[in-house]
């Protein structure tokens, strides 16, 4: 459960129950043959007396305890109607992303609080096609109105422009709190975006730094999941002039069916079109045009 100021809710488990005291996301166990959106609205019911009206899958996670493995289906709940209270006697707590958390969290929930703070849009550079002058004025709008997430791509831009801009980018984002994603390794950069080729070739994931790749095949999806990638882009779901024809939203939701990381989905996207990426399973929005629109 999300509110719209971004805090999430967290309960606490009961004596008697393993782990009791340990701090986890609401949630319950499936009934036989029960689908998963049935079985989310019927144990939030069950625990905090709520009824979902709007919810989204989001990511599965696999987690080896002592006393048994057990897969865990996130959903994003978005609407309820009803006050959230505790009916199983249970501790509840509303928490902000980025502040003191909650503890002792359960183990199997710590990757989750990373891929939750990591917000809904991925916007993109391209000042090779519309200048770096321009690029500038657009971007320190959209820092202003909230931007936390980019990615320096400019594989137009000329090489002897790229270092200074490029330091021009980083300094600006961080002064309004927004990470820098490049393309190769950049001094003051937050972390690196690989292309599909180069995520095929990887080893291993680095070790400093947010790590992310772009990805086109399940297969490619498949192995960001394998190496443990802080988030993936995948698309394009809607046709562009340099993409050509897009896979489609339904097609979108099958490639990353079961995601185990955060999924930007991307390909001739505007903001508005953020919802109907949360339907089919994606953390949010990555976009080149449409994020300065």
């Amino acid at each position: 459960m999300q509110r719209a100021d971004g805090a999430f809710l967290l309960a606490q488990r009961p004596a008697g129950k393993v782990y009791a005291g340990y701090w986890e996301f609401p949630g319950g166990k499936f009934e036989p043959q029960e689908p998963a959106a049935r079985a989310l609205a019927r144990e939030l019911h069950e625990e905090l007396g709520i009824e979902v009206r709007t919810a989204y899958p989001w990511i599965t996670r696999v987690y080896a305890y002592p006393h048994a493995t057990v897969r865990l289906n996130f959903w994003r709940v978005t609407e309820w109607s009803g006050e959230p209270h505790p009916r199983e006697d249970q501790a509840i707590a509303w928490q902000q992303p980025g502040a003191a958390m909650a503890a002792p969290m359960l183990p199997a929930n710590a990757p989750v609080l990373a891929s939750l703070a990591l917000p809904h849009e991925y916007a993109i550079t391209h000042a090779g096609e519309i200048g770096t002058a321009q690029m500038l004025q657009q971007l320190e709008r959209r820092l202003q109105a909230g931007l936390k997430l980019l990615q320096l791509r400019e594989p137009q831009l000329a090489a002897s422009e790229l270092p200074g801009f490029a330091a021009q980018v980083i300094g600006m984002a961080h002064r309004y709190g927004c990470k820098v994603m490049a393309k190769a390794p950049l001094p003051d950069a937050d972390g690196i975006h690989f292309a599909a080729a180069e995520l095929m070739k990887l080893e291993r994931r680095p070790q400093t730094g947010l790590v992310a790749a772009s990805c086109h095949t399940r297969a490619e999806f498949e192995r960001a999941m394998q190496l443990e990638l802080d988030f993936a882009v995948l698309g394009p779901v809607k046709a562009t002039a340099q993409k050509g024809q897009g896979v489609g939203w339904e097609r979108f939701a099958q490639l990353c069916s079961g995601s185990s990381i955060p999924v930007y989905a991307i390909g001739g996207l505007e903001r508005a079109d953020l919802h109907d990426a949360w339907r089919a399973g994606a953390h949010g929005v990555a976009m080149i045009r449409g994020a300065w629109r």
